[in-house]
């Protein structure tokens, strides 16, 4: 895909966002992390990671480089069931190849059930691991539909990308 450059910035902000219907028998995957003791997953042509997937959105949109849809189309058999840490690490690539790196992430997940509070520092130490980033600078926050839609998970992301040193 071929994309304008982006002009060279000291910075950019990136926004993604993604939902997926839950259904019973599939795990619930966020963050990187098999969420324990989940009696729903969602319904995704990948494994349905929503906060990796507003994540690379994030990415490629602080860049304007479309979204992870254009790079992993959902129509495309070689995608199917694939891990969202390889969609995350594709969008990274695309960030760092333009002179551009995350500085800080902020990331908010809404799900009815199970509460996700316990696994908020798991979920952070994963999303810094995959980013290359301390865990200071990975903000990780949950909330709830408050009933109004039990069966699916959404989850958005903000994504400061920084200029790499040296670069023009």
């Amino acid at each position: 895909m071929s994309t304008p450059p982006a002009r060279p910035l000291p910075y950019r902000v990136g926004f993604g966002e993604d939902a997926h219907r839950l259904a019973p028998g599939r795990p619930l995957v966020l963050g990187g992390v098999t969420i324990p003791g989940a009696e729903h997953g969602a319904v995704a042509h990948s494994d349905g990671d929503a906060a990796l997937h507003a994540l690379a959105d994030a990415l490629l949109s602080g860049l304007a480089l479309g979204d992870i849809g254009q790079y992993f189309p959902d129509t495309a058999a070689e995608w199917q069931g694939m891990d969202s840490r390889l969609i995350l690490a594709r969008a990274l690539a695309l960030v760092r190849e333009r002179g551009y790196a995350p500085g800080n992430v902020a990331l908010v997940i809404t799900l009815d059930r199970p509460k996700l509070g316990p696994l908020r520092a798991e979920i952070a130490r994963s999303l810094a691991a995959l980013l290359g980033l301390p865990e200071s600078d990975v903000g990780v926050s949950f909330k709830t539909s408050e009933g109004l839609a039990p069966a699916h998970v959404q989850a958005r992301a903000t994504v400061l990308l920084l200029r790499a040193a040296g670069e023009p």
